[in-house]
């Protein structure tokens, strides 16, 4: 991903009013992040843990979806699994993430979820920049790069499920 300015990030938010997109908190240390190695920005809220952000490109432009994270505390003893990346966790290291549909059927309340890492670091799990806790990652048959292209085909999905592109194709 090409590093972004945080007028751009804010501008790509498609799930959530101008104002709400002003007010959200960005990353800490937005310049020196690792932009070769992630495919797209993620990050929870410091002040507000029941929410997260993340930032992709996606058709050709970058767009940004608010997330929200259900305080139910999942099993401590499981592992789960990322839909993204496909890296398990244990415990509390995946969580079901839910956006807002964008659009009138946002507006309706409409939402949809997919279970990623907690700490939406997928980009650096992939590319073992960054290890889960107490889980090892399978080893894959699938090359690096056949990792990363899965984890944003599985990223794409979402997105268009959120912008409802999905439901055109069907």
């Amino acid at each position: 991903m090409e590093a972004v300015t945080e007028t751009e990030i804010r501008a790509s938010f498609v799930n959530c009013s101008k104002g709400e997109a002003r007010r959200l908190s960005l990353p800490r240390g937005l310049a020196e992040l690792p932009w070769e190695h992630l495919d797209f920005l993620g990050w929870r809220d410091q002040g507000a843990p029941d929410r997260g952000y993340l930032v992709a490109p996606y058709g050709g432009e970058l767009v940004g979806v608010t997330l929200r994270v259900p305080t139910i505390r999942r099993s401590l003893t499981r592992t789960n699994v990322c839909s993204l990346c496909i890296t398990a966790h244990a415990g509390a290291g995946v969580a079901l993430l839910a956006a807002r549909r964008a659009g009138a059927a946002g507006r309706e309340g409409n939402t949809v979820g997919t279970y990623v890492c907690a700490d939406l670091a997928c980009s650096l799990y992939v590319r073992g920049l960054k290890k889960s806790a107490l889980v090892s990652r399978p080893t894959e048959s699938l090359s690096l790069e056949e990792q990363v292209a899965r984890t944003v085909d599985n990223l794409d999905g979402f997105l268009a499920r959120v912008l409802g592109a999905a439901d055109a194709a069907a």
